[in-house]
């Protein structure tokens, strides 16, 4: 039995794939197996998935009669997997050399936890490589093995399935599975990371995440798809249903869905524009139904934006963002044409408008 199972769902990635599985076979870590799943791709990456396999007994390659989606793909995998931990890995991303023996190490430090957490970098097609910007998270003081209640800050972090091992027992234990459609990760990772009683982090980052010039991000395609979030937060919170022990983290669970749900309806490239409108009705609809006894908004612009969402105020959403977006560019503006030092004004500045300073909203970070 392998210590890991790396499980690569592979759909159309021809220019990348070679790349990944390197990433994963050239491990200074041997002790894993390489579950690769090709979900019908239409490309040329089945022959070249069979080409490794024949190189590489630790290569097993899954090819789906139908196309089933990333989320069915990786539990195909999942169901043949037979290491002590899984790493989901996709197919246009790579592992950072030795990270394999890096999570092996602290693996065997904590006496195998449920969940080790490692960090990721985005890597760019220019070359650029930027560090996520939860890495403080990971450098902040802690014990080694914990749960969610000595680190709640974990929820803070993309709720994402591939910066994550998984004891593949407490997989089982917890009938942990992904769904079909989009945002498919939500509804795995929120109840792993409720669930577990034994949590680990690595100040490292293991995974180079792939970002495209153009393309290859299916979540960043105009699509109705979209509307698939209010099913996987559905999913989430049944889980809680079925935990009520867990009941404390409903009011944190629902801010991070209102959040995802404004991140998801103010990105020009998801909600198709003739769509939005239904999309704020839904997210009423969907918020009056789960809002939890004792949340409370976020603080700020984030929260403006939020409780008009989950209110269904679309017209005065688009005001709200509208005005922000003037600002914004009118402070840019402002600084381009600003007369060198020599020649300002030396008027002492009036104080700012509080009220002012306050009611303005940004844009939501993507």
């Amino acid at each position: 039995m392998p210590r890991f199972s790396v499980i690569v769902p592979v759909y159309q990635v021809e220019e990348y794939l070679a790349e990944c599985l390197d990433s994963v076979l050239a491990q200074s870590c041997a002790d894993f197996e390489l579950i690769a799943v090709d979900d019908r791709s239409p490309d040329g990456c089945a022959a070249i998935l069979d080409a490794v396999a024949e190189r590489d007994p630790r290569v097993r390659v899954l090819h789906l009669v139908d196309n089933v989606g990333l989320g069915r793909a990786r539990n195909a995998g999942l169901a043949v997997a037979t290491g002590d931990y899984v790493i989901f890995l996709d197919s246009d991303d790579t592992l950072t050399p030795g990270m394999l023996e890096a999570v092996e190490a602290r693996l065997s430090a904590c006496a195998d936890p449920d969940v080790l957490v490692y960090d990721y970098a985005r890597t760019y097609w220019d070359g650029r490589v930027v560090r996520s910007a939860s890495a403080p998270v990971f450098a902040r003081p802690g014990p080694d093995v914990f749960d969610l209640d000595d680190r709640p800050d974990l929820l803070d972090l993309l709720m994402v399935v591939w910066n994550k091992a998984y004891r593949r027992d407490w997989i089982d234990a917890e009938g942990l599975t992904f769904p079909a459609g989009y945002y498919e990760d939500t509804p795995w990772t929120f109840p792993a990371l409720l669930a577990a009683g034994r949590i680990t982090m690595l100040d490292l980052v293991g995974l180079h995440y792939r970002q495209r010039k153009q393309g290859g991000n299916i979540l960043a395609t105009v699509s109705r798809k979209h509307f698939d979030i209010f099913d996987q937060y559905d999913l989430v919170f049944a889980f809680l249903d079925r935990r009520p022990a867990l009941d404390r983290w409903r009011p944190v669970v629902f801010g991070r869905m209102v959040h995802h749900l404004n991140t998801v309806v103010s990105r020009p490239d998801r909600v198709p524009p003739g769509d939005r409108r239904e999309f704020f009705r839904r997210a009423a609809e969907h918020c009056a139904r789960l809002r939890p006894a004792g949340y409370r908004p976020a603080a700020g612009a984030e929260g403006v934006r939020t409780e008009l969402l989950s209110h269904g105020r679309y017209l005065t959403y688009q005001s709200v963002r509208a005005l922000a977006r003037t600002r914004q560019l009118a402070g840019r503006a402002a600084r381009r044409v600003r007369p060198p030092a020599a020649v300002r004004d030396v008027t002492p500045p009036q104080q700012p408008d509080r009220a002012r300073q306050e009611n303005t909203v940004s844009d939501p970070a993507s």
